[in-house]
């Protein structure tokens, strides 16, 4: 080899010398056995520019050594500084490029490398004053890693990393994870590639975000294996540090649906990608073993290599143009520096050239500080696919694919799955169907309920098949500490044996944190269910409500003095004896109207508000009466006041309005699901009042906590108004319509809602909660609520007689009973005296007619009974009616003989014929 890079050189100072070339410029490249690669890309680089400039000759001096030999690689450096090359590329190696870079560095030629290395410390960089290398800086390639885990919202990550150095490179990336943030977990990838106890490991800790930091190869065979481990379903989420991941043959991983992410440094549309893409093709086409070059399929370091070979040349051919360059054969032993090539390595800083990595530039210290990123996701029909693009001046992700792209995809892999859903029995949210004869109910007909209408209705929107499956304890979820695991709905969704669960699931930090939730479907809060008072029996005489008894009594007492009262000033008032005979004006006698019975008569009529059609004439009289009516005024005006108010309202037991009520007494027990959200809500607020509440429920004997919330229901039921059972406000809702002793007592304690949850990372989010969205904006969630809180079917119905808040309830027969039973013991007690008057007048008729009394009260019953007669004669002694008849003329005993009983008619014409 040593013999054929002299020949070689010999030839272009032959060639020079004939005039067959330019100046001969020789460069030096030292490769590894594995890097045949880069020295194409070397050899054809230079042959180019030879093509293009024939000012300068570049003449290759390649040398070949073992990754490991730093002592070899010392020694070809010497052997190339001796040969007078104006720079030396590689090795890639990084034990054999430091000490190359050493020899470099004390000779003054540039040293030019494209792969990674550590990073050095600032203040030793002037070490390494001759070394440029073309791999972005450590720190900034480790920041732009760390900015696509930050946008991706990786609060805790799993790395899995091949060898020390890959530690070193993500330094930054494991520094960048803040102290709030979940742990790393770190693990180092087996040497026998027997991978899968480590995954294990991963799938049981429930980590869904893993960084892969190894070779492409290996990578697939850690796909692989995570597949038997049921780690590559779409919950979880892969990067790929190594920068030629997009080599990877997806079609070995047609099994997977995790998201897998990888990156890139070069844009394989570009044009500076494909004009060297073309270059080689031109200069490798005709060699043995050609298999054909293509953009995407270009490593990395190559690209890098290109790169700074190009790079070079341009910069070189820059710098003699303005100051010739003469190269120098150095001598290690001597320490003979060459004095160009720091002018080189400065021109080489200061220059900004665009390569297949993007923008090449350096800072002082000879770090690239800008390139080419790109983010790429692995696509089923494509392969690796780019989604976003990365600033490295900025750190800023811009993501070149549209919404409408992720959207599609999301939705074409959730059509093509059967979606597992999981829930819990619970009325109304979901029950089992009571099948009718002759019905097989299988599957998801099994079930019914609000739950599985928002299910099903999602699923016709979105077009994709769900399998409905009960948990086994019937649980929402939540955190058990004694056995430091999950329970419930929450437990399904962690053990990745549901992808959905649906029920009066309430979202939660705690719960949050475990898993996912789309936007609410139902807002709610905490309320307070309890039984509605018991109605006491109205009373008959109600209407007597208004007045106590004592005032009735008194009243009654009051209404009897002040008729004996009137009844003796009246005898005592002279202006109350009255002439009998007003056209005689010397009478004899005086009389008075103010009997017993009139004075009655009078003051029951005053307090009766209908008045009298006597009235007191005496000042004494009159001012009795006056203040009578007055006092008859307040007493009935406040009567009437009060009797509306308690004839309507109805007399009830003492009850509770708020939680500050149940908080201030220690009577009613009241409590709520055991380890639910609503004991969460009481045990770790801070407000007194919910605190005070909460050091109830917890030291309450025997425990007011239930299992679900039909036992709370059903034991404020049986609770005889000493339970209250604390309850999201939708299920109070839904039970208060369907048992009207049930009821909401207060307003909500807070505000939360229900919403569908999903794994960590889960894909399908953000398309079901824009699906949730839309129903709730076209009416459908509430339509559905409708249907399953106010049963159509059912028979009860609370809202039955209830009036408005503004209007007066209606009053039944068992509030004014009282009223129609006095009126009817009263009209008795009249008709009782009525038919004592009659039999009483009958016996004067019988007497003074001399008639039997039967005959008397016949005739008296007729003339009752004829509804024409509307005179009666007056009742005569039998001297006076017989004067009286024989002054009547005919035409008036005509008349009475129609309207005058036939029998007192006969006998007054057998006195007439006797006279």
């Amino acid at each position: 080899m040593i013999f054929l890079n002299y020949f070689i050189a010999f030839f272009h100072i032959c060639s020079f010398a004939y005039g067959y070339g330019g100046i001969p410029v020789r460069i030096g490249g030292i490769f590894t056995e594995t890097n045949s690669d880069l020295e194409t890309v070397f050899r054809n680089a230079l042959d180019r520019k030879n093509s293009e400039n024939h000012r300068f000759q570049f003449i290759p001096l390649v040398h070949r050594v073992d990754p490991d030999d730093s002592f070899g690689a010392e020694k070809i450096a010497c052997e190339l500084a001796s040969d007078g090359v104006v720079a030396i590329f590689g090795p890639n190696s990084i034990q054999t490029s430091k000490i190359v870079g050493s020899v470099c560095n004390e000779l003054g030629i540039p040293h030019i490398l494209s792969n990674w290395s550590p990073g050095e410390v600032r203040d030793a960089a002037m070490q390494h004053a001759y070394t440029l290398n073309f791999f972005p800086e450590n720190n900034l390639f480790a920041q732009a890693l760390a900015q696509i885990i930050d946008d991706y919202e990786w609060n805790g990550f799993t790395l899995l990393y091949d060898n020390n150095e890959s530690l070193e490179r993500l330094q930054d990336v494991l520094e960048n994870h803040g102290p709030d943030d979940n742990a790393i977990t770190i693990l180092q990838l087996p040497e026998d590639e027997d991978y899968q106890p480590i995954l294990k490991f991963i799938e049981t800790s429930q980590e869904n975000h893993i960084v892969i930091d190894c070779e492409p190869e290996k990578a697939i065979k850690i796909f692989k294996q995570a597949f038997g481990v049921k780690m590559m379903e779409e919950y979880q989420s892969y990067i790929i540090t190594s920068l030629d991941s997009h080599f990877l043959d997806y079609k070995e991983l047609g099994f997977f649906r995790a998201n897998i992410t990888a990156i890139r440094l070069m844009d394989p549309l570009s044009e500076e990608v494909r004009e060297a893409v073309t270059n080689w093709q031109q200069a490798e086409r005709g060699r043995r073993g050609y298999t054909g070059i293509y953009a995407d399929r270009i490593k990395t370091e190559t690209a890098l290599f290109y790169d700074a070979v190009q790079t070079f040349l341009v910069v070189f051919n820059e710098s003699n143009a303005a100051v010739p360059i003469r190269s120098h054969q150095s001598n290690c032993r001597q320490n003979d520096k060459w004095n160009q090539g720091l002018q080189l390595v400065k021109a080489l800083k200061e220059k900004t050239h665009r390569g297949m990595s993007g923008r090449i530039c350096f800072d002082n210290d000879g770090h690239r500080t800008d390139f080419h990123m790109e983010v790429l996701e692995l696509n089923k029909e494509v392969g690796f696919k780019k989604i976003a693009i990365l600033d490295p001046l900025t750190m800023k992700i811009a993501y070149t694919r549209t919404s409408a792209e992720v959207f599609s995809q999301v939705t074409q892999s959730l059509q093509n799955k059967t979606v597992i859903v999981a829930s819990i029995i619970g009325a109304p949210f979901l029950t089992r169907r009571i099948a009718k004869e002759g019905e097989k109910l299988e599957g998801n007909e099994e079930f019914e309920g609000y739950s599985k209408d928002v299910i099903e209705t999602l699923a016709l929107n979105i077009k994709f098949s769900y399998k409905l499956e009960l948990v086994d304890d019937n649980k929402q979820g939540s955190y058990d500490k004694k056995t430091k695991k999950w329970n419930g709905l929450v437990k399904r969704l962690l053990d990745r044996k549901a992808d959905l669960a649906i029920c009066d699931l309430t979202i939660t930090y705690e719960r949050r944190t475990q898993v996912d939730f789309t936007m609410p479907f139902m807002t709610l809060g905490i309320s307070i269910l309890y039984a509605k008072p018991h109605k006491e029996p109205p009373d008959l005489f109600s209407f007597m409500s208004p007045l106590s008894l004592s005032v009735w009594i008194y009243m009654a007492t009051a209404y009897l003095c002040i008729s004996v009262l009137l009844f003796f000033l009246a005898k005592t008032a002279a202006d109350d004896w009255e002439n009998p005979h007003p056209c005689n004006t010397d009478p004899d006698e005086l009389e008075t109207i103010w009997n017993m019975h009139n004075c009655i008569w009078l003051t029951a009529g005053s307090i009766m508000q209908q008045g009298c059609d006597i009235l007191p004439k005496a000042i004494s009289t009159r001012l009795a009466a006056g203040l009578w009516w007055f006092f008859a005024l307040i007493v009935i005006s406040s009567y009437t006041a009060n009797l509306a108010a308690f004839l309507t309202m109805e007399r009830m037991e003492a009850s509770i309005e708020s939680a500050e009520d149940l908080a201030k007494q220690s009577k009613i027990k009241y409590g709520g699901v055991k380890d639910g959200s609503t004991m969460a809500f009481f045990k770790k607020s801070n407000f007194s009042t919910y605190q005070r509440m909460w050091a109830a429920m917890e030291s309450a004997e025997p425990s007011v906590f239930a299992q679900n919330n039909e036992e709370g229901v059903d034991r404020v039921k049986r609770g005889n108004r000493m339970y209250a059972f604390l309850m999201e406000s939708t299920l109070i809702e839904y039970h208060s319509n369907r048992n009207c002793n049930l009821t909401q007592v207060g307003g909500l304690l807070d505000s939360k809602g229900y919403g569908i949850a999903m794994p960590v990372n889960s894909p399908y989010r953000s398309l079901i909660s824009e699906a949730v969205l839309k129903l709730q904006e076209d009416g459908t969630l509430q339509r559905l609520k409708t249907k399953w809180w106010k049963d159509e079917n059912l028979k009860v119905n609370c809202d039955e007689g209830k009036q408005g808040a503004t209007a007066t309830p209606e009053l039944g027969m068992a509030n004014v009973g009282g009223v129609f039973l006095v009126l009817a013991c009263g009209l008795g007690v009249s008709i009782l005296i009525g038919i004592l008057e009659f039999l009483w007048n009958v016996s004067k008729v019988s007497v003074a007619e001399k008639i039997t009394q039967w005959e008397a009260f016949k005739a008296e019953v007729l003339f009752a009974l004829d509804i024409r007669i509307t005179t009666k004669p007056v009742n005569k002694a039998p001297s006076e009616r017989s004067r009286s008849v024989s002054n009547r003329s005919s035409k008036s005993l005509e008349a009475d003989q129609a309207i005058v009983p036939g029998w007192r008619f006969n006998l007054e014409e057998k006195q007439r014929n006797k006279a």
